[in-house]
């Protein structure tokens, strides 16, 4: 049997995303920023540690935002990790650089910040929408401190598919534009609602048409609504162009540690 550490490092797919290098995966737009570091040897992608996978421990009060990083790197082997807003007690620029500190001390990389509860950039209501957008603008500067080169957005909204649509391109091209100063790039991750139809999302990137808007297409999140689920497969054809990160992910193992119900 793999040692719990063993397994995080060698897996392909684990809760864990990976993250590609600029122009492995796209056509469209993943060419101006750094590569992430290649830590496991004989792949052609890094492995990063989402935090979402401790959110538990981290909302139990059992883990600090500002020691998951050494905790991914202590007990997975993980050198690379990306944040959860939520776990932050502000965006402030003080903040940002002690966990810069922390990770430099010990040779761990920060690679983007997944934003929630900022508002939905996908939002029909003109004053909401715009309250949204600059919502966002503190965390780009945070991730930027960070030496991330991404935040994860959500695209989601209330209205027909073309609303929802039309007020997503028009915020994402507004963030991208303020995040492109910064080098950041603004990544939409298929996250429930109309963001989980990789047609409907791939086009509103597509409209977009930004370097520094993509995707952080999401093995295990394609459920439109309770009613529907988009193919997995389908979905992750049509978001990969545009990806800058995947977040790769399954649920059920054995004993073993061999897959019951792989993602993909």
């Amino acid at each position: 049997m793999q040692s719990r550490r063993s397994f995080f490092r060698n897996a392909a797919l684990t809760t864990a995303a990976l993250t590609a290098s600029p122009g492995v995966f796209s056509r469209e737009g993943n060419g101006i920023w750094p590569e992430p570091s290649r830590d496991q040897e004989g792949l052609f992608f890094g492995i990063s540690l989402a935090e979402w996978s401790l959110n538990q421990s981290l909302f139990g009060g059992k883990l600090d935002n500002l020691d998951f990083p050494a905790y991914a790197k202590n007990n997975f082997d993980i050198h690379a990790v990306e944040y959860v807003n939520q776990f932050f007690p502000s965006a402030s620029q003080d903040y940002a650089r002690q966990l810069l500190g922390r990770t430099e001390d010990i040779g761990v990389k920060n690679l983007l910040i997944m934003v929630d509860r900022e508002g939905n950039l996908g939002e029909t209501d003109e004053a909401m929408r715009k309250t949204s957008v600059e919502n966002h603008y503190k965390w780009v500067e945070c991730a930027k401190t960070l030496g991330c080169h991404s935040i994860r957005v959500n695209a989601g909204g209330r209205g027909t598919r073309e609303e929802v649509a039309a007020a997503a391109v028009a915020s994402l091209s507004e963030l991208s534009l303020y995040a492109s100063d910064f080098h950041i790039n603004v990544i939409v991750e298929n996250h429930g609602g109309y963001s989980s139809d990789g047609s409907w999302l791939s086009g509103v990137i597509r409209q977009v048409g930004m370097i520094n808007c993509g995707t952080l297409p999401d093995f295990g999140n394609f459920r439109i609504s309770r009613e529907e689920i988009y193919d997995t497969y389908q979905g992750i054809k049509e978001l990969m162009p545009f990806a800058k990160g995947v977040s790769a992910k399954s649920h059920e193992f054995d004993e073993g540690y061999s897959q019951n119900r792989p993602h993909l």
